[in-house]
């Protein structure tokens, strides 16, 4: 009983820090930034990676990004450094995922390890700055959204997943995972699109049922990954900075993960729009 107490007590001042920032922009920035720092420094022992490269890496791609696209966007290719991390980033997801199926361990684990802390863990945490600025004006009931979005999956997944759950999803790297439990998951971050709809006036339904399907599935492959990660390095959490909880990365591996494609589907429908 007191570690449940202990574990909502500190799921409830995370979310209430969250939410609470994200109403003001030079607070969302800050919180994101640090919340950046937190998780690259929980990956970098989850890697072994002593160095503080990593942390350089970081601060000039956060704080570039925040300054020339979010402050000066006319500088003379902004929207092309944003393509471009973008497709680098999403070239390096997708071999994250391949790598989920295909190998027993994650080569950027061991080898190129810089890559995996720029472009799998950095650069998520800047496609969530330019969610919650897209389109150069702060529209952090996006990104607030995506995270609705993701709470009820994670919930809905558990809660199924509990009662009902028989088919496991993927038993060598996260045994409690079901079948049930995903498409539970799934199911409810649908239905629950459709309130973020209407309430946040921000995009129609069919946009944010998209973006439900999009966060569910591949919020999904962030918390396998990190789970992949975890278990190489032969931990059971990431830090400890969250009691009951377990690292600040453990709650933000599926947001990092699906914000660079949360992002490329905003991009899309704006130019089909």
């Amino acid at each position: 009983m007191k570690e449940l107490a202990t574990r909502a007590l500190s799921g409830a001042v995370y979310v209430a820090l969250l939410i609470g920032s994200l109403f003001i922009q030079q607070a969302t920035v800050i919180l994101i930034g640090v919340f950046g720092i937190i998780s690259l420094t929980e990956f970098s022992k989850l890697i072994k990676l002593k160095s503080f490269i990593q942390y350089i890496v970081y601060f000039i791609i956060y704080i570039g990004f925040w300054y020339v696209c979010l402050q000066n966007s006319t500088i003379t290719g902004t929207d092309e450094a944003i393509q471009i991390l973008l497709v680098i980033t999403t070239f390096v997801n997708l071999i994250l995922i391949k790598d989920l199926f295909t190998s027993k361990k994650i080569p950027l684990f061991e080898s190129k390890r810089y890559i995996a802390t720029t472009f799998y863990l950095s650069s998520g945490f800047v496609f969530m700055l330019l969610i919650a600025n897209y389109q150069n004006e702060f529209t952090p009931l996006l990104l607030l959204g995506s995270f609705i979005l993701i709470w009820i999956n994670d919930s809905a997944a558990y809660l199924v997943g509990k009662n009902f759950g028989k088919q496991k999803l993927f038993p060598s790297i996260s045994p409690k995972k079901t079948v049930e439990g995903f498409l539970g998951g799934l199911f409810f971050a649908c239905i629950s699109s459709y309130f973020i709809a209407t309430y946040t006036e921000t995009l129609g339904f069919t946009p944010w049922l998209i973006l439900a399907i999009i966060v569910s599935v591949l919020g999904t492959f962030g918390d396998l990954i990190e789970s992949k990660f975890k278990r190489q390095a032969g931990v059971k959490d990431s830090g400890a900075i969250m009691p009951g909880h377990g690292g600040l990365l453990d709650r933000l591996d599926s947001i990092i993960f699906a914000a660079p494609f949360i992002y490329l589907f905003l991009r899309i429908l704006n130019y089909v729009s």
